[in-house]
Order: C-alpha cells, then structure tokens, then sequence
C-alpha cells in the first residue's frame, strides 16, 4: 500500500474579513518530493482579489493529475506493446457543470494527446486499443466519477 502526502498551508492576513468572505483563498501546497506550488481558488468560482489566476486551483490539478496519469500509463503500455514513444503532448480541458444529483463537479476531462513514435504511428485501431488499456490501468481514472475522454488526432 502506498500513502501520498500533500501540505496544505494558509493563514488569514492582517486587514482580511473572514466572515464577510473578504480574504486571500492564495495558499501553497507542498509535496512529499520538496516540491512547493502556489494555490488557490479558481477566479471562475472566487473573483479577484479574493482568487490569484497565477497559481495553480483544484481544478486545473484534477484536470492535470487525470491528464499526467493517463500518460504515464499510456507510455507502459506503449513499452509493454513494444512500441518507442518519442514524445507525448496533452492540452487537456476540465468542463464542470451540474452532475446528475445537482452537484457542481468536473464533469469530463477531455484528453488531446499528440504522440510521437520512433518508426510512425501505429494504425488507429492499435492506439485506440493503447488509450483504452492505459484508461483502465490509470490509478487516478480509476478513482474518480468524472467521464474521462480521448480525442486522439
């Protein structure tokens, strides 16, 4: 069994009105790695001032971590399949709306993954057939409710 550790760390600042909703939502995140990013509320849900656009909100890491797993779980199966992955690049996108119980979530994540194969491409059935089995070996796919698709070129 394996654990993961994230540090959460905010504090309210001088001047800030917490009960009116008039405060800073920019904290850090840190990991276990020494990694430390800037985070906050997205300035889609928390406008500015209140919400920091130059760092990194939930969503946007849902959309990342979902996006970076089936990568990583696409290049094993690639490998496992015998195939050289030269490159691989994503610019994938979150859509939140109401689920079907009336609740805000992310509700897709649609991946766009450009890959790049020492010898070519293999023929579209063997990569639709490659997404298919990293969606299903992707850890975090496997944890969340969100309907995930594959717009592959």
């Amino acid at each position: 069994m394996a654990h993961y550790i994230a540090v959460i760390d905010w504090a309210l600042q001088p001047g800030e009105d917490f009960l009116a909703g008039r405060y800073s939502r920019r904290h850090s995140l840190a990991f276990d790695g020494g990694v430390e990013i800037a985070a906050s509320a997205s300035p889609h849900v928390v406008p500015a001032p209140w919400s920091a656009a130059d760092a990194v909100d939930p969503e946007e890491m849902l959309v990342a971590a979902i996006a970076d797993c089936h990568m990583l779980s696409f290049l094993h199966v690639a490998r496992d399949a015998g195939l050289v992955v030269t490159a691989y690049q994503d610019r994938a996108e979150g859509v939140m709306r109401k689920n079907p119980e009336g609740r805000i979530a992310v509700t897709r994540v649609t991946l766009r993954p450009v890959i790049a194969f020492d010898g070519g491409c293999p023929a579209p059935d063997v990569l639709e057939q490659l997404h298919h089995r990293a969606h299903e070996t992707c850890y975090i796919a496997n944890s969340v409710r969100t309907e995930i698709v594959v717009e592959a070129p």
